[in-house]
C-alpha cells in the first residue's frame, strides 16, 4: 500500500504566512485591505436601523439604573443596552449627568431596554414620534427610516 507524507503543522503555518504575505504584497499597491475596518472608520456612521417601536427622547442618566427620560423619572431595565453615536456600547455610569437626544424602547414592564444615543446624521431626521400616541397615528417607512405624519383616513 502506498502512503503519501502529509504535511506536519509547521509546514502548515508556514504555507498559511506565505500566502498571506504574497496576498498582501499583491494587493498593497491596490490599496485594498485584508483585515476588517478599524474602530475608527466604523465611527464614521451614517444613519442606523431603529425599530417602528422606537421613540425618540432626551436622557439623562443618574445614579444606574434611575434615569430620567423626557423630564420625568425613569428606569433601566435589567440587561438593558445602551449604543453610543457610534454604534458602541456605552455604560450608563459613563453617560452619568449627561442630557443626551435618544431613541428608546421599553419592555412589557414600561423599563427602559434598547436606547441609542443619536448621531447629527440621526438627529437631522425628523419628524420621529416621542410618544405611543404618535406612533401609532404615524406611518413608518422602515427602509428609508422616515415617519409621516399624514394619514390615509
Amino acid at each position: 500500500m502506498y502512503r503519501c507524507a502529509v504535511p506536519g503543522p509547521l509546514a502548515l503555518r508556514r504555507g498559511v504566512v506565505a500566502l498571506a504575505t504574497s496576498l498582501a504584497a499583491l494587493t498593497a499597491p491596490l490599496g485594498v485591505a485584508l483585515l476588517p475596518q478599524s474602530a475608527q472608520a466604523q465611527a464614521t456612521l451614517g444613519h442606523r436601523f431603529f425599530p417602528a417601536k422606537a421613540l425618540r427622547g432626551t436622557l439623562v442618566v443618574g445614579v444606574p439604573p434611575e434615569v430620567t427620560l423626557n423630564g420625568k423619572a425613569a428606569r433601566l431595565a435589567p440587561g438593558a443596552r445602551i449604543k453610543d453615536a457610534n454604534d458602541m456600547v456605552a455604560l450608563s455610569a459613563s453617560l452619568s449627568g449627561q442630557k443626551l437626544v435618544v431613541h428608546y424602547t421599553t419592555d412589557m414592564n414600561g423599563l427602559l431596554m434598547d436606547v441609542w444615543v443619536l448621531n447629527s446624521t440621526e438627529l437631522e431626521n425628523k419628524p420621529w414620534p416621542t410618544t405611543v400616541k404618535e406612533a401609532s397615528e404615524w406611518s413608518f417607512d422602515a427602509a428609508n427610516q422616515k415617519w409621516s405624519k399624514s394619514s390615509w383616513w
